[in-house]
């Protein structure tokens, strides 16, 4: 009898020792994979509305090991499946940056496991702004407005390139050494401006300059920002939106 009993403690002791190191092996493994990592979020969020050139950002809860499973594990659609890049910001953030631009007036659809986020797209608004002669057009549905505006100086010239509107604010601060020019120089300023987009986080922006409205049209004279007068930067901050690509060019 004693032996039976013993047996039957020894049984027992081992089923909870595994259960134990079961559970410890499986909280680890959903720590690490892809397939069982749930997602933190989604972005843009549901009911959003965002320019044609939005990224679509997936944060997931842990660590991700295996970054090509958890891109395949994403899908971006409006009506069809909508194709485009992944970029990885960490090793739990993918942000997929779409091909050309996505289909405007739509509902994007953005599915990753059981997580789901729609967001809708605007009618299509695309900025412009032509550097050789100084000009800031921004298309709203198919009709052009057109601008004076000052860009960057030699030295300090605005980069080529399409951009999407990060972010708008009504006023911001622009701090001269941001961009590292110390204050102290005679390059250096710190400014409170208004109607403001901005366009690279390294400090490039659409905003209203009225010091600069009579070089506005005919010459270049910005650290690198779109300059436009008070009038013409209110009304693109209140028409333009974020996720609208704006092109600069020569």
């Amino acid at each position: 009898m004693r032996n039976v009993i013993r047996y039957l403690f020894l049984m027992i002791l081992i089923a909870v020792l595994a259960v134990f190191w079961s559970g410890t092996a499986t909280a680890t493994l959903i720590g690490t994979t892809t397939t069982t990592s749930p997602v933190e979020g989604i972005g843009p969020s549901d009911g959003q509305v965002v320019g044609v050139a939005h990224p679509v950002t997936v944060r997931f809860a842990a660590q991700v090991a295996d970054r090509a499973k958890a891109e395949q594990s994403i899908s971006i659609r409006a009506t069809d499946p909508l194709t485009g890049t992944f970029a990885w910001t960490n090793d739990r953030e993918a942000v997929w940056t779409p091909t050309g631009f996505l289909p405007a007036n739509a509902r994007i659809t953005v599915g990753v496991g059981n997580a789901r986020a729609e967001f809708n797209t605007n009618a299509g608004v695309f900025g412009d702004g032509d550097m050789s002669n100084h000009t800031f057009t921004l298309t709203v549905g198919g009709i052009p407005r057109t601008m004076p505006a000052s860009m960057g100086k030699p030295g300090r010239e605005t980069p080529s390139g399409t951009f999407p509107v990060l972010e708008k604010a009504r006023s911001v601060v622009f701090d001269s050494r941001t961009i590292g020019i110390p204050l102290s120089s005679p390059e250096g300023y710190l400014i409170n401006g208004e109607f403001a987009e901005r366009l690279t986080w390294g400090g490039v922006y659409i905003h209203s300059a009225p010091w600069s409205v009579e070089q506005q049209g005919n010459s270049n004279v910005s650290h690198g920002c779109i300059n436009l007068a008070p009038d013409d930067a209110e009304w693109v901050y209140h028409t333009i939106n974020v996720g609208d690509p704006v092109t600069l060019h020569w």
